[in-house]
């Protein structure tokens, strides 16, 4: 797979949207498991389920997104062979906050496996990921907002995961910014 263009990997990969299952958030749980065995003698880990498949009722890739929250002094190479060895694939991400690092699972040769893993990786802080999610949870009305825009982009970006990814970031950006606005008025 590493020797495919984009273009023949988002063949084999497209934007696939799916009622909400259930068992998203329990393979969430049983990825947690093993993520916080995996790497718990090389460092402390936070470990968070975010994205649509976190927000139960609402469509969505079938993919669980999970941000991983590690210590600044985590050995980042023996961080890296370790996932890679268990079953991830590494990608580099140097327009992500740092450590710049994504791991994928369920990505084969003949297209998705049965569960599909984004693990986002980073150091401890105040995710916008976090924030989006709570506000989704909480305001159904801009989850089923929000579930309109993916339908639309996934019927015109089936095969373009950059153009699907950026038809959302706006949406994302104005729902994440009203969540902190909202979180600040509470904290007061």
């Amino acid at each position: 797979m590493s020797e495919m263009s984009k273009e023949e990997l988002w063949k084999l990969f497209p934007i696939i949207i799916r009622e909400h299952d259930p068992h998203w958030s329990q393979n969430f749980e049983r990825e947690k498991s093993f993520l916080e065995q995996l790497v718990s003698s090389l460092t402390p880990v936070d470990i968070h389920h975010i994205g649509s498949t976190a927000v139960p009722g609402l469509k969505a890739k079938p993919t669980v997104d999970i941000l991983m929250e590690i210590a600044d002094e985590t050995d980042l190479e023996r961080f890296r062979d370790l996932l890679t060895s268990n079953g991830y694939i590494f990608c580099s991400k140097p327009e992500n906050p740092p450590p710049s690092m994504m791991f994928m699972k369920g990505y084969t040769e003949k297209g998705f496996a049965d569960d599909v893993y984004h693990l986002h990786v980073r150091y401890r802080g105040d995710w916008d990921e976090l924030y989006f999610r709570d506000f989704l949870l909480s305001h159904p009305g801009v989850a089923g907002e929000y579930e309109e825009l993916k339908l639309e982009l996934q019927k015109r970006y089936e095969y373009d995961r950059d153009a699907y990814t950026e038809g959302k970031t706006e949406f994302i950006r104005r729902y994440t910014l009203q969540a902190r606005k909202e979180l600040e008025t509470v904290r007061r």
